[in-house]
């Protein structure tokens, strides 16, 4: 697959070769939401408690006589029928991650890509260098190149004046090519990657 290589000033440097085995793929949106679930689950704290009647620092006397009294049968004050007790069935601290094999992990990042070339979503271009790290300077090369909510990708390390550039922008984000992820490509409309990001993800595929 060939696509148009573009500078960030939206002039046009050539084009580049993309790997048919990574973004020529009919995308599956099964596998992708499968990849999707297992990030968020997994992102999820799992820090939630509250206390249980063994947890509740109150008398476990009998309240009252069982017979007599015309009231209900009650016996220990820590149980979940009363204002303070300890609650039933309720969260403990435990981990939501579930179950995903690598190769589906992988199957599903190329998926991924496939779909934002397929939708003409994907966009390269040859380098993030831009002169100073100003973010309305960043803003006026995004115009021109059609952009307001994307995901760039960049090689190794992100390119420093185009990381602080960026910071302030809503509905942009920037990651190194190690930070790739399934769920972010699929959060934002378009997906820029750098030259240098696309030979990593290839070598990283092959």
């Amino acid at each position: 697959m060939e696509l148009k290589l573009t500078s960030l000033d939206g002039k046009a440097s050539g084009s580049v070769q993309l790997s048919d085995a990574i973004f020529g793929l009919e995308p599956r949106e099964d596998i992708i939401h499968r990849c999707v679930v297992w990030q968020l689950a997994k992102r999820r704290a799992g820090t939630h408690k509250v206390k249980n009647r063994a947890e509740i620092w109150r008398t476990g006397k009998k309240m009252y006589s069982q017979k007599g009294t015309g009231n209900a049968r009650h016996g220990s004050a820590r149980v979940p029928q009363f204002r303070g007790g300890g609650r039933a069935f309720g969260p403990v601290v435990r981990s939501h991650e579930i179950g995903l094999p690598k190769k589906v992990r992988a199957l599903a990042l190329k998926h991924a890509l496939s779909a934002k070339a397929k939708s003409s979503d994907l966009v390269v271009v040859s380098d993030l260098k831009i002169g100073k790290g100003k973010t309305a300077e960043l803003k006026e090369q995004l115009e021109k190149l059609g952009i307001s909510n994307a995901l760039v990708i960049d090689g190794a390390e992100v390119e420093r004046n185009f990381k602080k550039a960026a910071s302030n922008i809503p509905h942009f984000d920037v990651l190194p090519v190690q930070g790739a992820n399934v769920y972010d490509i699929v959060r934002r409309s378009k997906l820029v990657l750098t030259k240098a990001a696309v030979d990593a993800l290839e070598a990283r595929f092959k």
